[in-house]
C-alpha cells in the first residue's frame, strides 16, 4: 500500500484499546456481533484483540478473523508486544483472515525506558528491527508503534521509526499514549516525523491518542493535516482513562467540514469525494450495540452520537430549525443513521415480517437466533402497542450476551409500596441446571432484586451504578438496566432491556454476575501494563 491511500484509512480499536475500559470486558460471541458491525460500517482496520493476553482473546480473535476477515471485508489486526511469543501468537490468531495484520510495539520514551522497560535505547534499537522483521516473515502487513511517542526524544523517534521500516513495517504509528500533547504540537510532530525520516514515503503514517485533556480528535485532525493517514480510534470514544479518540467525531468531522480538508489531500475544495470509507448511517447503530454490549452509556451532550446531538430546547433554536434545519444544524441526523421509524408490527405479524425488517436494520440472523427474537418480539407485542426500530435493536442487542452463562435468571417477582417492606422472589439456575429460589428485602424493589441475588450466587461483588433510562418514548416504553459491579478493583458491566424495569434490572445483575464469575476463571494480561520482564526474544 502506497503512502498516501487519497483517503483516511480508519482504524477501529474498540475491541482491543476500548475493551481496557473499566467494566467493558466483552466475551467472545459480544467481540463477534460487534466486529460484523464494524465491517458493515465500512472501517478498513479491525484491531481484535490482543491474543496472548489468555486463551480468551486468541478465541475471540480468531474467531472475527474466519468469520468477518474474508473476500473484500476489513483488515483483521492483532496486537502483540515486541516479543517472538506475542507475534507468533498473534500470526496464529489472524491466520484465517484474507487481509490480515500484525500490530507489534515497544515503548520509547525515556520515562518508558527507565520505569517500565528498564532498557536502554541501544538495547531497544536492536529489538525494533528483529522483531519487526520477525513479524514481517509470519505476514505481509505488519505495524508499528511507538509507545509513549508524544513524549519521546524526536531525534531517538525517527531512528526507531527508519529501522522499523527498513525492516518490513508498512505502517507507522504514532501514539499519544497518554493524551499529553496539544494539536499543534500533535501536528507538528508528524511534519517533522515527515521530514526527518529518509525511507517514511515507504510507510502509512497512523496516529493513535486517547482524550486525558479532552484533545484527541482535535489532535488527530491536525495530525491529518500534516500528512497522516491512518486514524485509530474507538466506537463512543471508549477507552482507557478518559478514552480514545471517538471514530465517529473524526469521521463526522472529515466529512462535515471536507471542503476544508480536501487541499491536504490535494484535491479541489468542493470535491465530493469522501474522505473514508466509512458509511456514516450505519454510526448510531454501531453506537448502541457498543453501548449496550460493554454497559458504558453514552452521554446525552456526546458529540454525534448523545440523545441530545440533535436536540433544541431553546425557542430561538427550535423555531430557527423550523424554518430550515441548516440554522442551527450542521449534520442531518439521517446521515449518521437516526431515524424514528415504527414499523407495522404488531402481535399477529409473522417470523417472515420480522426477519424483514432485522435485514433492514443490519442483522443478519442464524434460525435459532431469530427464533429468539421472534419470541422475545411477540412477548414485547403483547406488552407494548408500537414497536419501534429501538425496541428491536434492543431485543437483538441483548440476545448475544452470555452465550455461556454460569447463571441463568428463571423468576423474579416483587411486592412493594408506601406501607410494604419491598420483597423479592428470586429463583436462580446454576450452571447444572440446578433450580434455587430465595426470597429478600431491601430498601427498594431493585435493592431487594439484588440482594436476593446476591444470596443465591454466593459471589463476592459490590454493587457501585445502577442506571435506567427509556429506550423510546411513552408510557409503555422498554426500559434499559446498566447494572456495574466491582471486584478486587475491578469493575463489571451488565445490561438488559425491558418494559418492567425490575426484570430488565434483574437481568442486567445476572450478566454482570456472569461476567465477574468468567473474569475470575480467566487470567489475561495488560500489553501496556504487564511489560515483559525477561528476554524479548523468549517473552515472557
Amino acid at each position: 500500500m502506497a503512502k498516501d491511500p487519497g483517503r483516511v484509512l480508519i482504524f477501529d480499536t474498540t475491541l482491543r484499546d476500548g475493551e481496557q475500559s473499566p467494566g467493558a470486558s466483552l466475551n467472545l460471541e459480544e467481540k463477534l456481533a460487534i466486529a460484523q458491525q464494524l465491517a458493515r460500517l465500512g472501517v478498513d482496520v479491525i484491531e481484535a484483540g490482543f491474543p496472548f493476553a489468555s486463551q480468551g482473546d486468541f478465541a475471540a480473535v480468531n474467531r472475527i478473523a474466519e468469520q468477518v476477515g474474508g473476500g473484500k471485508g476489513p483488515i483483521i489486526c492483532g496486537l502483540a508486544r515486541a516479543s517472538t511469543k506475542d507475534i507468533k501468537a498473534c500470526a496464529d490468531a489472524i491466520e484465517p483472515a484474507l487481509n490480515k495484520r500484525i500490530h507489534t510495539f515497544i515503548a520509547t520514551s525515556d520515562i518508558h525506558l527507565k520505569h517500565k522497560l528498564r532498557k536502554s535505547r541501544k538495547e531497544v534499537m536492536a529489538i525494533v528491527p528483529e522483531m519487526v522483521g520477525y513479524a514481517k516473515s509470519l505476514v505481509e502487513d505488519v505495524e508499528f508503534s511507538c509507545e509513549d511517542a508524544g513524549r519521546s526524544d524526536p531525534e531517538f523517534l525517527y531512528e526507531v521509526i527508519e529501522l522499523a521500516i527498513n525492516a518490513g513495517a508498512n505502517t507507522i504509528n504514532i501514539p499519544d499514549t497518554v493524551g499529553y500533547t496539544t494539536p499543534s504540537e500533535f501536528g507538528e510532530l508528524i511534519s517533522k516525523i515527515n521530514k526527518n525520516v529518509p525511507n517514511i514515503n515507504e510507510a502509512i503514517l497512523s496516529v493513535h491518542g486517547h482524550n486525558d485533556l479532552g484533545l484527541a480528535v482535535a489532535n488527530f485532525l491536525e495530525a491529518v493535516k500534516s500528512g497522516a493517514r491512518q486514524l485509530e480510534c474507538t466506537v463512543n470514544g471508549i477507552g482507557e482513562r478518559a478514552g480514545n479518540a471517538a471514530l465517529e467525531e473524526l469521521v463526522m468531522g472529515l466529512h462535515v467540514r471536507r471542503s476544508y480538508f480536501n487541499p491536504f489531500f490535494g484535491r479541489e475544495a468542493e470535491s465530493p469525494t469522501p474522505l473514508t470509507a466509512v458509511r456514516t448511517e450505519e454510526i448510531t447503530k454501531t453506537s448502541r450495540l457498543v453501548s449496550n454490549l460493554t454497559g458504558m452509556v453514552v452521554q446525552p451532550n456526546k458529540a454525534i452520537v448523545g440523545a441530545n446531538a440533535f436536540a433544541h430546547e431553546s425557542g430561538i433554536h427550535q423555531d430557527g430549525v423550523l424554518k430550515n434545519r441548516l440554522t442551527y444544524e450542521i449534520v442531518d441526523a439521517q446521515t449518521v443513521g437516526l431515524t424514528d421509524n415504527r414499523i407495522s408490527l404488531g402481535k399477529l405479524s409473522g417470523r417472515s415480517a420480522v426477519r424483514a425488517r432485522l435485514e433492514e436494520l443490519g442483522y443478519d440472523l442464524n434460525r435459532e437466533d431469530l427464533n429468539e427474537a421472534f419470541s422475545r418480539f411477540k412477548d414485547l407485542a403483547d406488552r407494548k402497542r408500537d414497536i419501534t426500530d429501538r425496541d428491536l435493536e434492543a431485543i437483538v442487542s441483548e440476545q448475544v450476551q452470555q452465550p455461556e452463562s454460569r447463571f441463568q435468571l428463571r423468576l423474579v417477582q416483587v411486592s412493594c409500596g408506601n406501607s410494604l417492606k419491598p420483597t423479592a422472589t428470586v429463583t436462580l439456575a446454576d450452571q447444572n441446571g440446578q433450580d434455587r429460589t430465595i426470597a429478600a428485602v431491601g430498601t427498594g424493589p431493585v435493592d431487594a432484586v439484588c440482594s436476593a441475588l446476591n444470596s443465591l450466587a454466593e459471589v463476592e461483588n459490590e454493587l457501585i451504578e445502577f442506571s435506567v433510562k427509556s429506550v423510546t418514548e411513552g408510557i409503555d416504553a422498554m426500559g434499559e438496566v446498566t447494572i456495574r459491579l466491582r471486584k478486587n478493583g475491578k469493575l463489571f458491566s451488565g445490561h438488559s432491556a425491558d418494559t418492567d424495569v425490575v426484570v430488565a434490572a434483574a437481568n442486567a445483575f445476572v450478566n454482570a454476575l456472569n461476567r465477574l464469575v468468567a473474569a475470575d476463571q480467566n487470567t489475561s494480561i495488560h500489553p501496556q501494563k504487564d511489560p515483559l520482564s525477561t528476554n524479548f526474544k523468549e517473552g515472557i
